[in-house]
């Protein structure tokens, strides 16, 4: 551990979680070179203490398993022992920070989460996904998918970009190694980026097939050579950053938010108690993003709702001067049509009137003329 070289100890504690069978106590044994597991595990009053040491540098271990994880029938909550003992932790270390004597504060925060994933070939698994959703606000998650010479490279391959593709569906946060200068590390980072951030283990040593024989150090072979360097010696203390600097600072937030609500309705605010900061401000802009959305949903509705309204107005004015014009041109037709038959009335009147004159005329003029005739007689 040449990141700690100058240092006389160093404190590490990862959490291994996932179903029983996949090779978890396997792993830390040949990940430190020891038997922290004992062929015979023993009960709490007989354990011993296990301090790893590698160049000079002792490495105070502690190591969080999770055994029966997953194996009930109902595993409802089965996450909650360990996102408990996680806040403990922190729980722990604020204390200690708060102590007028902090000379000695032991760090027992745990810095990483390897958590194993059955090699199904079809995906995640619902407490797969409900597992790493409840802590990847609160320790670096690293998923690994175990027992992968079960599968073949193909296969490997499309499990690796199926369970990358359902952990950016479920906008799970894995932990990402940075970047670095050494060219080797650069190499290494680049084949677990290859890999959709997922690290393929083959816990045995030395591990027979019918057909092969599977090197734990052979990196053709399996991970498991990157993934240690990474852990214990090139990426430790980014992890111990990043769970100083982002998981216990967001604890640390929720717990000074707690204080500052004292007093009110905790349960009105215990659901925004139980995200991070940055957690939250993503969710309240989600939120806005979705009120603003909804908002113009709303207007966009109103305003179609106006331009209906507009056009039904339109349309029913459209009808109702249709209606007056065909009313107006009945009425016009009728008056017409009086008109015609008074017209024709009068001219029949005037006709027969006429005629009466001309009678009238010819009457008088007969008259005149039979006193003319009367009179000339009386002359003669």
């Amino acid at each position: 551990m040449h990141l700690w070289s100058s240092l006389p100890h160093t404190h590490a504690a990862l959490c291994l979680s996932g179903e029983s069978g996949l090779g978890k106590s396997t792993l830390i044994n040949s990940l430190f070179l020891t038997d922290l597991y004992s062929p015979e595990y023993p009960g709490p009053s007989h354990r011993i203490k296990k301090t790893v040491q590698e160049g000079g540098v002792h490495l105070l271990l502690t190591i969080v398993d999770t055994p029966g994880f997953g194996d009930a029938v109902d595993n409802s909550n089965c996450w909650q022992p360990v996102t408990d003992y996680i806040d403990s932790k922190f729980e722990d270390y604020l204390n200690a920070e708060s102590r007028v004597n902090r000379r000695q504060m032991p760090d027992s925060r745990v810095q990483c989460c390897l958590y194993f994933i059955a090699p199904s070939g079809h995906g995640l698994k619902p407490l797969d996904i409900e597992f790493m959703k409840r802590l990847h606000e609160k320790v670096n998650v690293i998923p690994l998918i175990a027992k992968a010479d079960t599968m073949t490279p193909e296969e490997c391959q499309q499990f690796k970009k199926q369970i990358m593709k359902e952990i950016q569906e479920h906008k799970i946060k894995i932990y990402e190694f940075p970047e670095t200068d050494d060219e080797e590390e650069m190499k290494m980072i680049r084949k677990i980026k290859v890999c959709s951030s997922n690290v393929t283990l083959n816990f045995d040593p030395l591990r027979s097939t019918d057909v092969s024989i599977i090197i734990l150090e052979n990196g053709e072979h399996c991970d498991f050579t990157i993934l240690r360097n990474m852990l214990i010696r090139t990426h430790m203390q980014d992890l111990k950053d990043v769970t100083n600097n982002v998981h216990y600072e967001n604890y640390r937030s929720k717990k000074l938010a707690a204080v500052t609500y004292n007093g009110v309705d905790n349960n009105k605010n215990k659901g925004q108690l139980t995200k991070s900061p940055l957690a939250q401000m993503e969710e309240e802009r989600r939120d806005h993003v979705a009120k603003m959305k909804k908002m113009e949903q709303e207007m966009e509705q109103v305003f179609e709702m106006k331009v209906k309204e507009k056009l039904q107005k339109l349309r029913d004015s459209e009808a109702e001067l249709q209606r007056r014009h065909e009313q107006m041109k009945k009425n016009l037709e009728a008056q017409h049509k009086e008109l015609e038959e008074k017209r024709r009335q009068h001219e029949e009147e005037k006709a027969g009137w006429e005629a009466q004159q001309r009678i009238l005329e010819q009457q008088k003029l007969d008259a005149s003329r039979t006193l003319e005739k009367n009179k000339k007689k009386k002359i003669f």
